[in-house]
This record gives structure tokens, sequence and C-alpha cells, in this order.
């Protein structure tokens, strides 16, 4: 055997010796993401242990007639078993209610949108579910989540972690990460961040994994395919109101700038929304309650008769009212600026955090499979400024924006 084959061998036998004393917890869903990642861990010789997590109960929301959670959790028990490493199910449907779906039911209410998956990895699976890990004496959870996992070594011997995006840049889910932490981070690993979506396809084919064919699970994270008016109504009762077409003519869309003292009052003034009223459009149609309605929605409107579609731009769940525009590339979609309050901050890397009157030039998103957008931020006393160097198609209060530095997650916040 030649040197440097020995040497490989030696490097191998190493890799699992460090890895032989090393307990993971997985959370396995039954999708095949999951089901690789596991595969995975157990050839790099961690030992493994799969966790089902249970997160929902009520099926009177769901559309499909199957039990998805059923199904899911059936399979990955049996994914489980073909890897031959222990299996339970944990059933996190109480803290799920408190923390996720209470939490979206108070945002609705607000007249915001929030995103129940962003969420549910900073509440369930990264807390709630790494604490009963470690309660397990895990040494890290895993996930079958698109993304990368860096490591810098500091001078005084601690370490700074980065959340990196996933190899396959048609799948990958940082933005769904945007809100752990370092600690968070510190125990955590991704298994398949390093492959496509096809190449753990393949792996799964190949070692006769169950759920290697198995569609990726559309909908909320915590839900399966559930209809989210009716999962609204339990407790936000219906309530009619009316929906107010407003033309590409509004004086709304024609104010001048005046003259600003600094950037951060021409920052205030970009960032601010128009603010509608009845008399500014015409009546179309009616609605069933406007805190069932988003910006930037489309469908559920029930509006004919118009030369193009109509969009949501603005909805007043005070006066229950929703105000709509024609067209994609109506003006009252757009806007440059959004604004996160200081306590809806978080950032991935605190050591790169910026202090008050710091800007930072980024590559940000508003949404899942966004492309990433040029933008700067600024800090103020109260809070962040992103500012996109183009207009951004309905930015919506209660969702994320999250800002990377190259294919590095650096910080996030809920719009405001």
């Amino acid at each position: 055997m030649s040197h440097s084959s020995l040497n490989a061998c030696y490097f191998v036998i190493l890799h699992l010796i460090d890895h032989a004393m090393k307990k993971v917890v997985i959370g396995l869903s039954g999708g095949v993401d999951s089901s690789v990642s596991a595969y995975l861990l157990k050839e790099q010789g961690y030992e493994v242990i799969g966790l089902f997590m249970k997160n929902w109960v009520d099926d009177s929301v769901i559309l499909s007639e199957e039990c998805p959670w059923v199904e899911d959790s059936n399979d990955a028990l049996i994914v489980a078993e073909k890897l031959g490493i222990p299996f339970q199910t944990v059933d996190l449907s109480a803290e799920y209610k408190e923390r996720i779906v209470d939490y979206m039911f108070s945002e609705y209410e607000k007249g915001r949108t929030p995103n129940p998956d962003v969420l549910c990895n900073r509440e369930i699976k990264f807390d709630v579910f790494l604490k009963i890990a470690l309660q397990l004496g895990a040494d890290y959870v895993a996930t079958g989540h698109y993304c990368r996992k860096g490591t810098l070594k500091n001078a005084d011997g601690t370490e700074t972690y980065r959340l990196l995006t996933g190899k396959d840049q048609n799948k990958d889910q940082s933005y769904f990460l945007c809100q752990l932490s370092q600690e968070q981070l510190s125990k955590t690993l991704f298994p398949i961040g390093e492959l496509t979506k096809p190449e753990v396809r393949k792996i799964a084919t190949e070692n006769d994994l169950i759920t290697a064919d198995k569609k990726d699970s559309q909908g909320l994270c915590f839900v399966g395919k559930v209809h989210l008016p009716e999962f609204l109504q339990q407790k936000l009762k219906p309530k009619k109101g009316v929906i107010v077409e407003v033309p590409h003519t509004a004086s709304q869309f024609s104010v001048t700038a005046p003259s600003f003292q600094n950037k951060q009052e021409e920052l205030a003034f970009n960032a601010e929304k128009p603010i509608y009223a009845q008399t500014d459009g015409k009546v179309v149609g009616e609605h069933q309650g406007a805190h069932y309605f988003t910006i930037g929605q489309r469908k559920g409107l029930n509006v004919g008769g118009t030369k193009e579609p109509l969009f949501v731009i603005e909805t007043d769940v005070d006066k229950n009212i929703i105000y709509t525009g024609q067209g994609k590339t109506h003006p009252g979609l757009y806007r440059h600026t959004l604004f996160v309050k200081e306590d809806e901050l978080h950032w991935v890397r605190p050591d790169l955090a910026l202090e008050e009157d710091g800007t930072m030039e980024v590559m940000a998103r508003i949404r899942y499979r966004q492309p990433l957008q040029k933008a700067t931020l600024y800090k103020t006393e109260t809070g962040l400024y992103v500012d996109f160097e183009e207009k951004q198609s309905a930015i919506t209060e209660g969702q994320f924006v999250a800002w990377y530095i190259n294919d590095e997650l650096v910080g996030s916040g809920v719009i405001s």
C-alpha cells in the first residue's frame, strides 16, 4: 500500500474514532432529506437516534383525507429500522400550540403575516427539540436542511459559528434558519448541506430507503396541507368588509420627496407605507375578514371583470378594508426601504452587529426563494433600516428579512 493511501486510511480511522464517541439526535420527519441525513451521520461513525416530532393534532382544517403525521411517522420508523437506529416519537403539540399557533393568531389579528416555518425552527426544532436531545445525552442535533455550518477559531480559543447557504442554490434553506443563535448552531449538524437534491435522492435510492421518491412536503412546517382561512377562522371570526381598488394614478404614488436634513430622515420617508382611505378608490367586492389576507396576495379575492388580476396592496384590520391594485407592477406594491425594530433584530453573528450610525453592504431577501437583492443596512437608535438598491414587491409586516455577506447569513429581523 502506498504511503499516501496509508495516510488516507489513517485519516478515515481517526475521523471515525472522533465521531464514534459523539451522539446525534436527528429529527426524522418521514421525508427523504432527513432520512439521508441519518444515513450519512451513521456512515460517519456517529451514534444516531431518530426522533419524530408530532407538532399538530387538529385534523379539522387539514385539506387531504389522509392524516399526514401518521403516514410520516410510519415512514420515519421504517427508515430508522432500515438504518438500525433507535427511534421514538415525541409529542410537542402543546408547545407548538403555545409558541407557534397562538403567535400566528395574534399576528394575523394585528394585520401582520407571520412566517411559521422560521418560528418553528427557532422555537421548536432548535429549542424544545434540542433540549430533549440534550437530555438524551446528545452532543448534537441534526436536521435535513439544505444549509451548511462553518466554524471560525477565535484568538482566545473560543469558536464562532457561521450559517452558510446550501450547495444546492435551488434548495437553499438558510432563510428558514435566520433566527438561530450561536448557542443553537454550536449544537447543530446539517449533513446534506454539501449535496444537491438529486444527489440526496440518489443516495436514498441506492440504500433502499422508503422515502427515496417521496414528494417534498408543501405547506406550513407543522400542518402539512392546511387550509389557512379555515385554520384562522377557528379563532378569528369572519366579518364582512369591502374590497377597494386603488388606481395607479392615486395621489399617494406621486408624493414629491421633501428635502432631508440627514440620511435617517430620508430612510424613514422611504420606509413609510402609503395610507389609504376608502374614498381613494372604488368598491369592487366584499371579503370575510381583512385579517385573512396578506400583502401581495392574488388568490381568494373573487373579484372578476378587471383587465389585470387584482393584488392586495394593504389591509386595514381596524376598519376591515382590503385595498387592491391591478397588475403586479402596481405602484402600491413597491417600496425601497423597510424597518426592523430593535427588539425584533437578530444577529446570527453578534460579532458583526452594527453599532448606532453604522452601515453595512449586504445581499438580502424578504421571502424564501427570492433571489438575493443588493441592500445597505443603516443602524439607528431604535432599530435598523434595510435600504434596497431596487424597489421590492410586497414588503410584508411580520415576515422576516434576512441579510447575507457572500454565502453567509449574518442576521435577520421581523419587518415592522
